[in-house]
């Protein structure tokens, strides 16, 4: 096979790009924003002096109390000297600031991890660690970067002792934890017993010896492994270039140099230089060689050379543009975000080993859509070229973290142990992703109440796996339609397992056919319809036949919409199930915007140009969910006009629905007409001093289905945040429409969804 590794450097970002990101709009990757107000007198005088005085008295009486009043619990420094920059060398503390800011802006892009980067100039190992020592009041723990080897394991070692909070050199540890998970799953592949597995490491430096290290604790047993550096083997006895941390793993063995190192072993790690594995000690590996080829930015031997070498060989880089990337923040993010979270004294073995156990398990999972299009829409299942999850799992923050609370608390150096960490996962994901936190109390009750949910379009491949995800979460029974043949064959293709606590029904082949036919005929036999029309829409639409599984209560909800625009599901559905009495159906959509402010947005979906009955109606509905979603209500019924000025005949009707409302007594807080801006800004609704409104709306009813929709499709895209839905609300039975384009995560969203709806049973 021919060497392609020129291909892959074309992928790289040019010199001009780099510079140019870094330089523009203004220089630099960080700025520091501010978390409270600071607009008015009264603002300074809280935030500062005199009332900063406050929490400084209670810091000063119980130091724990710094992680209540600042920042400290959340703040990291990320600390480096200069001396081993990428794989550049030594550039200086200066010229590695852009790693550090790089690395700050990784802490937070991955797990909300507040950071400062530090760079200290100077190779001294006292004076460094005489310099760190004392920082350790302002920050919740200490991120080492880029400092060569053997200096920075004094250096760690010494900080450790000296520090109370965790201090962690990621070059070495970050890098071992991935690659010790990604070898996890790949003896996994190969029917390998980790404690049996031969390995021969290639390259000394900080990252090898931790990835030895790291091995050894959880089980590979030391005459096993076999390191090597510029010199060759490195054996008991041997004096030239030594030194204690490589002494400490001096291997008993006549091998002097890597190639007869190599022979026979099952595993190659390779933190050393391009080129410095070749075919033929590849050929000279076990059965089934596992090669990390580790080097940056190009690895000991390419993929298609290795697998020229062996054809079941299975592969990891340091490299994006391959395969089974080994990404050190895979790691360090979600660490640092379970070590401060347990306020823990250390990072230990124990917390790497569970953060190496957890990244390995969450490869065997199914992948979600986003992470499919972060890997330039590459279908990615466990297996050889996937061993290792990607960096844009959205999943990562929410399972590491925990894993390594866990591991913390179990070894006894977490000082605020955490007493739920199932809604501690809940919550990490809530930190990044709105419609997680917006989710949750839903999730949790769909978990404690799981329900049958039909998903109409059973057939496709982003149904099937939403439906396994649906299961694998516990939040109830899926049901497919779709035939069994060609559903579980997509199983298979996709890697999904085995169908187990899922239902497939073929609506032709039913035993429930005649069952929903009459059923159907009863409703639509006054409407035009005849026996052998309701049985042909029975046998042959799937949405009516996932509508009657629901409508005669074998299920409790249905989910469609994949393949069906929203209108034409709209009108299958309403073939079988109405409006639940006195009231109507529309659509809501959940804005929620990064700073985890709701806002409900209706009517997204239905009515055109409600009439002043259909506003009052949509008002009540959106009320009625904006509570079961734990929300207290505040709506406005929002127009180009403030109460009448200008008075016009567009916004008649909404003064009519005001006035509808005001008749009934509704019990919760409305307003209308109002504009946008005073619906939502205190402020500006002072001045109209006989608003209802106590807050800020959190539930707009638009004027028309234009502006909803626009404003529904508007807003995430110009602020941030993000949307859910637009939700079915008030129909007799629970429906939920997916979009077209719905990725799988969003799919189990709308299916919990429609779960959670509380949904009235049909008599008998």
């Amino acid at each position: 096979m021919p060497d392609t590794s020129s291909e892959h450097r074309t992928a790289r970002v040019s010199a001009e790009e780099a510079l140019a990101l870094h330089a523009t709009p203004r220089p630099g990757k960080l700025e520091i924003r501010i978390t409270k107000p600071l607009t008015t007198a009264r603002d300074l005088s809280l935030a500062y002096s005199p009332g900063v005085a406050v929490p400084c008295l209670r810091i000063a009486e119980d130091p724990a109390l710094a992680y209540e009043y600042t920042s400290r619990g959340n703040m990291v420094a990320v600390i480096s000297n200069g001396t081993a920059v990428l794989g550049l060398g030594n550039l200086g503390a200066l010229a590695s600031k852009p790693v550090m800011e790089g690395k700050v802006a990784l802490f937070k892009r991955f797990a909300d991890v507040d950071g400062i980067d530090l760079e200290i100039s100077t190779e001294d190992v006292d004076a460094f660690v005489n310099c760190v020592r004392y920082l350790g009041a302002g920050f919740g723990g200490i991120n080492l970067e880029d400092i060569k080897a053997p200096e920075c394991f004094i250096v760690e070692q010494r900080l450790r002792e000296l520090m109370d909070i965790p201090v962690f050199h990621d070059d070495q540890h970050g890098t071992a934890i991935v690659a010790a998970a990604g070898l996890i799953n790949a003896c996994h592949l190969t029917g390998r017993e980790l404690r049996d597995t031969k390995l021969v490491v290639n390259g000394a430096g900080a990252a090898s010896i931790a990835c030895v290290e790291l091995l050894k604790a959880m089980g590979m047993r030391p005459e096993n492994v076999v390191l090597c550096d510029t010199k060759g083997v490195i054996y008991q006895g041997r004096r030239e270039g030594m030194n204690q941390w490589k002494s400490a793993h001096a291997a008993v063995t006549r091998a002097r140099t890597l190639a007869e190192a190599i022979e026979g072993a099952d595993v190659f790690f390779g933190l050393s230089v391009e080129g410095a594995l070749s075919r033929e000690m590849v050929r000279a590996m076990a059965g089934q060689p596992i090669v990390f080829a580790m080097a940056n930015p190009d690895p000991e031997i390419t993929p298609e050379e290795a697998r020229a070498a062996s054809p079941e060989c299975i592969i990891a880089t340091g490299r994006s543009d391959y395969p089974n990337q080994v990404n050190n923040v895979l790691g360090f993010p979600y660490i640092f975000r379970g070590a401060l979270d347990a306020r823990a004294s250390t990072i230990n073995e124990a917390m790497k080993i569970a953060a190496a156990e957890a990244l390995a398990h969450l490869a065997r999972e199914d992948v979600p859509d986003e992470v499919h299009v972060a890997s330039a829409g590459k279908r990615l299942t466990f297996g050889p070229e996937y061993i290792i999850p990607n960096a844009f799992d959205p999943r990562l923050i929410s399972r590491l973290p925990p894993a390594v609370a866990r591991a913390a608390m179990d070894s006894g150096v977490a000082r605020r142990p955490i007493p739920d960490l199932r809604r501690y996962a809940r919550d990490l994901s809530g930190r990044l992703d709105p419609t997680a936190s917006a989710l949750d109390a839903i999730m949790e009750s769909v978990h404690a109440n799981p329900k049958c949910v039909v998903f109409a379009e059973g057939e496709e491949d982003k149904i099937v796996r939403a439906a396994v995800a649906f299961r694998n979460a516990g939040y109830g029974t899926p049901v497919l339609i779709g035939r069994e043949e060609r559903v579980k064959a997509t199983m298979a293709t996709l890697g999904l397992g085995e169908c187990d606590g899922i239902e497939i029904h073929n609506a032709r082949l039913s035993g429930n056919n005649r069952k929903y036919a009459d059923f159907l005929y009863r409703r639509l036999q006054r409407k035009g319809y005849l026996a052998r029309d309701c049985q042909r829409l029975v046998n042959q639409d799937r949405n009516v036949f996932a509508a009657c599984m629901v409508a005669t209560a074998d299920a409790f909800a249905m989910v469609s919409g994949l393949t069906r625009s929203a209108a034409q599901c709209l009108a299958d559905v309403g073939l079988v199930i109405d409006p639940a009495p006195g009231r109507i159906a529309f659509g809501l959509t959940l804005l929620l915007g990064p700073q985890g402010r709701t806002i409900l947005i209706a009517d997204t979906l239905i009515h055109e140009r409600p009439t002043a009955e259909e506003f009052v109606s949509i008002a009540m509905g959106s009320a009625a969910t904006a509570r079961r979603l734990g929300h207290e209500p505040r709506v406005a019924l929002v127009s180009h006009s403030n109460f009448g000025n200008p008075m016009r005949s567009t916004a008649q009707n909404i003064r009519d629905a005001v006035a509808l409302l005001d008749a009934r007594r509704v019990d919760f807080e409305y307003e209308g007409d109002m504009s946008p801006e005073v619906a939502l800004e205190p402020g500006l609704a002072e001045l109209y001093p006989f608003c209802r409104l106590t807050g800020p709306a959190n539930v707009l009813i638009m004027p028309g289905l234009h502006s909803a929709h626009i404003c529904a499709k508007l807003a995430p895209r110009l602020g941030g945040g993000s949307t859910i839905g637009p939700l079915l609300i008030g129909l007799h039975h629970s429906v939920q429409l997916e979009p077209m384009d719905a990725s799988v995560s969003q799919i189990v969203d709308i299916a919990t969804l429609a779960a959670y709806e509380p949904s009235p049973r049909p008599a008998g």
